[in-house]
């Protein structure tokens, strides 16, 4: 009998990369929080789906703590080279909403030509540690709803060896037969 768990590395890979891909794309990223959730429920599938043993929701939170971390670190490889495309597009949104708003702050245009859009090195680790932490909680909670909704109910290996038996039925008084 193989009680052992499987592998969660293979599914946290997998859901990791999902989410951070999907999470480092600009205009997609708007919805970073659920490709986290999604990324934690697909790599719950994965480990739940190749497991010979029953799993439980604490499996799924780990493998989806797991896939929040990798997803963090393709999130932030994927969004490097594209952070010029998302930056010119804010820089642009904001100077269309400077052009119809009333109240303007007076150093407005100053902030934007001054390169308010640059990241420093600190400000990319910060990024990075609380990418960190929020990715890996939201691919805990998507860990556990994927657990909860793809794991298996029973073990085939424990009910091996199991013979299903008829219960005894009372033998009803038959007045046609005669009892011995």
């Amino acid at each position: 009998m193989n009680n052992q768990r499987p592998g969660m590395l293979m599914p946290a890979l997998v859901g990791g990369a999902a989410a951070g891909v999907l999470s480092g794309i600009p205009f997609i990223n708007c919805l970073c929080c659920l490709w986290a959730i999604g990324g934690g429920m697909l790599a719950a599938h994965l480990l739940s789906k190749d497991s010979p043993i029953v799993l439980t929701t604490g499996d799924g939170a780990i493998v989806g703590i797991f896939s929040g971390i990798v997803a963090t670190i393709v999130d932030f490889f994927v969004s490097i080279p594209l952070a010029p495309i998302a930056n010119e597009f804010i820089r642009n949104l904001m100077e269309k909403v400077a052009e119809y708003a009333d109240e303007i702050p007076p150093d407005w245009e100053t902030w934007l030509e001054g390169g308010a859009f640059e990241s420093s090195l600190p400000m990319i680790m910060l990024g990075l540690m609380i990418n960190v932490f929020i990715f890996s909680a939201l691919g805990a909670l998507g860990g556990i709803i994927g657990m909860s909704i793809f794991k298996k109910r029973f073990t085939p290996a424990s009910a091996q060896g199991v013979i299903d038996v008829p219960k005894d039925e009372p033998k009803s008084e038959d007045p046609g037969h005669s009892q011995p």
